[in-house]
């Protein structure tokens, strides 16, 4: 007797967790990149191969039948191993050399990481640098990064690193104007921050006139004269057309990390790059401290 696994290969498995993930035909197709009839007759090939069907046709899309959801299992358990050999393999490299993906901030790449991004290159030409900035936190796991650059006073348990140095805050006003009453500040996507909560208890609502998602638009208002407002040091202090209105304000200070994967910190392009890194904001600790 035949045995039908025999004949099942990986894309297989990858079909059926795409219609699993899609719940449907047309979804599986999209994000495989291949045509809806193909993943129909597929699916209906390695159905018959297994003798069972794999999905309920439904109005509301495909649902797994237990066989399917174990093949669906069985896929993400694969996936999840053919990530951990390739990070695997990246850590064996001798030479620093290939791609190397960042993920940081908009303000931190701005005002802080461009010039240190710059000079990496020069030193190692064969790293190639891809650059995404998000204030999301991108799942290093899943490789969405190689390497993290961030703000944060708890960085996920998952990654290994070290804590470059501790970024200041302070409260900054535009150089050409006299005393300004009102403020501006960020808004509820970085409500996490400390200086965001305090700045909600502190200040009154109608003061308050102006609340943005960018601390690299928060400098610019601020130079505008739409308020004052707090700002990480080497962003205010960097910028000729702002003044610095207090002492570096203790309690809203955060740490900033350089993390990778663990299985990734052995990696040449990964050691070099966070070494490199790491030096340069040595150099400029006290910009970033606000003691400059």
């Amino acid at each position: 007797m035949t045995d039908p696994f025999r004949k099942l290969a990986w894309d297989d498995f990858r079909l059926v967790r795409a219609v699993a993930e899609a719940q449907g035909l047309t979804g599986a197709a999209a994000a495989l990149g291949i045509a809806h009839s193909t993943v129909f007759r597929r699916l209906g090939q390695i159905e018959e191969s297994l003798g069972t069907r794999l999905f309920e046709r439904h109005r509301t899309g495909y649902a797994p039948t237990p066989a399917g959801e174990e093949m669906v299992a069985l896929a993400e358990r694969v996936d999840g191993d053919i990530r951990a050999f390739t990070r695997r393999v990246a850590g064996q490299e001798i030479q620093p050399a290939g791609e190397l993906r960042v993920t940081t901030s908009e303000a931190l790449l701005v005002h802080l990481l461009t010039p240190i991004l710059a000079a990496f290159q020069r030193s190692c030409p064969e790293v190639r640098l891809d650059v995404v900035t998000s204030d999301e936190a991108l799942n290093l796991s899943k490789r969405d990064a190689d390497v993290a650059i961030r703000a944060t006073e708890a960085p996920p348990e998952a990654l290994v690193g070290r804590r470059a140095a501790r970024i200041g805050w302070a409260l900054y006003g535009p150089r050409e104007s006299g005393a300004i009453p009102t403020w501006a500040a960020l808004n509820d996507a970085f409500s996490g921050l400390k200086v965001v909560k305090a700045e909600r208890r502190e200040i009154p609502p109608e003061r308050l006139v102006y609340r943005l998602n960018s601390l690299v638009g928060l400098a610019e208002a601020i130079a505008a004269g739409i308020g004052v407002g707090h700002l990480p040091c080497f962003i205010g202090d960097g910028r000729a057309d702002l003044i610095r209105l207090s002492d570096p304000i203790p309690e809203f200070a955060a740490d900033l990390w350089l993390l990778t994967h663990p299985e990734l910190r052995h990696s040449a392009r990964v050691r070099v790059f966070l070494d490199f890194v790491a030096g340069e904001i040595r150099k400029r600790k006290s910009l970033i401290e606000g003691t400059a």
